[in-house]
């Protein structure tokens, strides 16, 4: 736990936890669904996988974080104090929508991007089978720049290499259009309309593509006129 406030307002006293960088978006991840430490790492890219053991641990001590393990593997899950803190997440993502200003180049990650929409596809909305679709935003770091989500009615999954299964459909995009499109800022048509997101593909695939996702849970916050 971070230096004391030393004052007795439960805010106060909340925020000498929850406060310290990177605690709330470990807290973010599990709500959403992550479970295991390699799922938690690729929902915070950016974070060490030092400081996410050491964050972790930290909210396990606290009692908001349950650890267990199964056999070889370990699972994490929110206890009933991390569960309350979910409407919490909720209100400052939508403040975050509406009041945040433009993003920075340096926010826009195509490795969270993608892992955003994966644990969003909606497996119904699927064509039969497995379904491949490759990204490429050619304004981005060469090292970031491909990506594949390999997708079926059971399973979606993430791939920074090619994995090597025919390709479905083909996503060329402006990452901070897309990024656009995703938070809600803007419409898929309004995106493929301008050229910043091109798919390449069957028509009927190009057409279905923005339905396979569900929407992100910040796109339908309404903003500030």
């Amino acid at each position: 736990m971070g230096a004391s406030y030393y004052q007795f307002c439960p805010v106060a006293k909340a925020m000498e936890l929850l406060d310290e960088r990177w605690t709330m978006l470990v807290v973010r991840e599990l709500i959403a669904g992550s479970r295991h430490f390699n799922d938690l790492r690729r929902g915070l890219p950016r974070m060490s996988p030092t400081l996410l053991s050491k964050r972790l641990q930290q909210l396990v001590n606290a009692g908001i974080v349950e650890r267990r393990p199964e056999g070889a593997e370990v699972w994490y899950e929110l206890a009933p104090a991390g569960q309350e803190l979910a409407p919490i997440v909720t209100a400052i993502g939508n403040w975050g929508v509406r009041w945040i200003g433009e993003l920075g180049d340096r926010d826009l990650d195509p490795k969270l991007l993608l892992w955003d929409m994966r644990r969003n596809v909606d497996h119904a909305a699927l064509p039969p089978g497995r379904t491949v679709v490759a990204f490429r935003f050619p304004s981005a770091a060469p090292q970031v720049r491909h990506w594949w989500l390999v997708l079926t009615a059971a399973e979606a999954d993430v791939c920074d290499t090619d994995p090597g299964h025919e390709v479905t459909v083909r996503v060329t995009a402006d990452l901070r259009g897309l990024i656009d499109v995703w938070l809600g800022n803007r419409r898929w048509s309004d995106a493929l309309r301008r050229g910043d997101v091109e798919i390449d593909g069957p028509a009927s695939l190009r057409r279905a593509l923005p339905g396979w996702f569900k929407e992100m849970a910040y796109a339908s916050v309404p903003r500030p006129a």
